[in-house]
């Protein structure tokens, strides 16, 4: 019988460098030679990058009212599971995802403020018990990270998305969520200083996998 494989999550603010330090943990992964895919969320697959889309744009008139996002998080979310993760999982790959279930307590929990018993609710609904093994949570401070931001914006001449043109005092909730979910479950998460050289943050990413990792079965 296949083992199952195992589930880690980068979570983090905009601009903490998780995109970077996905690529790393999963190349620290496969050199224990271990089965590793990537991925996102929202997104993940072809329709759960079209709710991510949608979620994201910029271009609409009217509003995104906060129970929509919540829901469409979610439903991009059942997609995910059903398309990519669970059947990675299943066949004993690990999954490296670039956020999960935790920035969505953060993001419209915490920066939205919706009851938190209600995020749970669909989270016990689509996930069906599922949750990360490990969680590796990237932490600065918002106005460090948005002057991180900016300068990739104008290096890349893009424009901010819609979460990214949210106000200081949305990330600062965002971040205190975070903060709040990561000292409830030290077993699950790693706190990682993303504001140090990346050279540093990469040593932490490396001694929190050595740790957490080599106590698995």
């Amino acid at each position: 019988m296949t083992q199952r494989g195992r589930f880690i999550t980068l979570e983090g603010g905009e601009g903490v460098g998780k995109s970077t330090n996905v690529a790393f943990v999963a190349q620290w992964l496969r050199a224990q030679g271990l089965e590793v895919i990537t991925t996102r969320e929202p997104g993940g697959t072809p329709r759960a990058e079209s709710i991510r889309e949608l979620l994201l744009a910029t271009t609409f008139d009217e509003p995104l009212d906060s129970d929509a996002e919540l829901l469409l998080m979610f439903a991009a979310r059942a997609q995910h599971l059903a398309e990519k993760i669970e059947p990675a999982l299943a066949r004993g790959a690990w999954v490296v995802c670039d956020r999960f279930t935790d920035a969505t307590f953060a993001y419209q929990g915490g920066g939205r403020g919706i009851d938190p018993a209600r995020i749970e609710t669909l989270e016990r609904f689509v996930q069906k018990g599922l949750a990360p093994d490990l969680t590796l949570l990237l932490d600065m401070p918002p106005e460090a990270a948005k002057s991180r931001l900016e300068g990739r914006r104008q290096a890349s001449n893009t424009e901010p998305d819609r979460f990214e043109r949210e106000q200081a005092a949305f990330f600062s909730a965002v971040r205190g969520a975070y903060q709040a979910r990561a000292a409830a479950d030290p077993q699950r998460f790693a706190l990682i200083d993303a504001q140090k050289p990346l050279d540093e943050v990469q040593a932490a990413l490396t001694q929190a996998l050595e740790e957490r990792v080599a106590t698995w079965p």
